[in-house]
């Protein structure tokens, strides 16, 4: 059962007719049987005794129905709960970003939008991916920003921005050819690997491309698993080990000639990047104004 059927028996009990209930609820009278009905089914019990004058609840349908006011009641009193929670939050925008785009994409886009809208206040908290995700899909977060598509009924998922993924290494000489020939992915067997935590967008998508070239990543030869990206920049400029990141995040360190950012030769390697929110709670106003902010600073990238 749920809820949109015990509204319908509620109204039916209260107004005694199929149809007056449809007209309040805004819905055709047969809708408002076939709810009744699917209720009634899944009871197994008769729920209304229907005369030639009107509609009356039976014993069962009159036990069901303070269970069925209690859960309506409950409802309303959520949705109050979170409506007075958005005006609470009135201009304060809460969002939530995984590693790169929180630490090096949203960076211009924040910064805009700041000086852009002054009267908005953005409360952005970080976190990996999957984190996000389940934080938006509970409500936390009005918005958030992910290094990849994960699985969420109630989630939207839209494409912000492209980010390129890229071998890095120590700058040793051993390595320097492969700036000219790109890295081939059958070297991935032989080198030390850092990796990304489980639920960073940059694993999943890492992964799923290792795996379309037909690299086995669990063959591979992990000697960290790490969640900071300026650790795992630091631990492959003194030679621990080589990992796969994302270009933008390590452009510094490239610069400065610590680390060789190294194209795969078997071909690009790139990922969206995601906003998403929740379809069901949805964003706030001041949210959506962000949303779109981000919308037309991506079309005119």
């Amino acid at each position: 059962m749920n809820l949109k059927q015990l509204e319908a028996f509620v109204c039916v009990a209260e107004t005694g007719s199929f149809s007056k209930a449809g007209k309040k609820l805004y819905l055709t009278q047969p809708t408002v049987s076939a709810h009744i009905q699917s209720l009634e089914t899944e009871l197994g019990s008769r729920l209304f005794i229907r005369t030639t004058k009107d509609v009356v609840l039976s014993g069962d349908g009159e036990r069901l129905y303070g269970f069925a006011k209690q859960m309506l009641q409950l409802e309303h009193q959520i949705l109050k709960e979170f409506k007075d929670r958005d005006t609470r939050r009135g201009n304060t925008i809460v969002a939530g970003a995984s590693t790169v785009p929180g630490q090096y994409i949203l960076l211009q886009i924040l910064s805009l939008f700041a000086n852009t809208y002054q009267d908005y206040r953005l409360d952005i908290t970080e976190c990996d991916s999957l984190e996000v995700v389940e934080r938006v899909a509970q409500g936390e977060f009005e918005v958030g920003f992910t290094g990849t598509k994960l699985s969420g009924d109630n989630c939207v998922f839209e494409p912000f921005y492209v980010d390129n993924l890229a071998v890095i290494t120590p700058a040793e000489s051993r390595y320097e050819s492969y700036l000219e020939t790109g890295f081939p992915l059958e070297q991935l067997y032989h080198e030390r690997l850092i990796v990304r935590e489980e639920g960073s967008g940059t694993r999943k998508e890492t992964e799923e491309y290792l795996k379309s070239a037909g690299i086995h990543p669990e063959r591979l030869n992990i000697v960290a698993t790490m969640s900071n990206q300026e650790t795992i920049k630091k631990s492959v400029s003194t030679g621990m080990g080589i990992a796969i990141m994302s270009e933008v995040s390590v452009e510094d360190y490239v610069r400065q000639n610590r680390i060789f950012r190294l194209p795969i030769r078997e071909g690009e390697l790139s990922r969206k990047l995601y906003m998403v929110w929740n379809k069901t709670s949805k964003p706030g106003p001041a949210a959506k104004i962000f949303i779109q902010f981000v919308r037309d600073w991506y079309e005119h990238l």
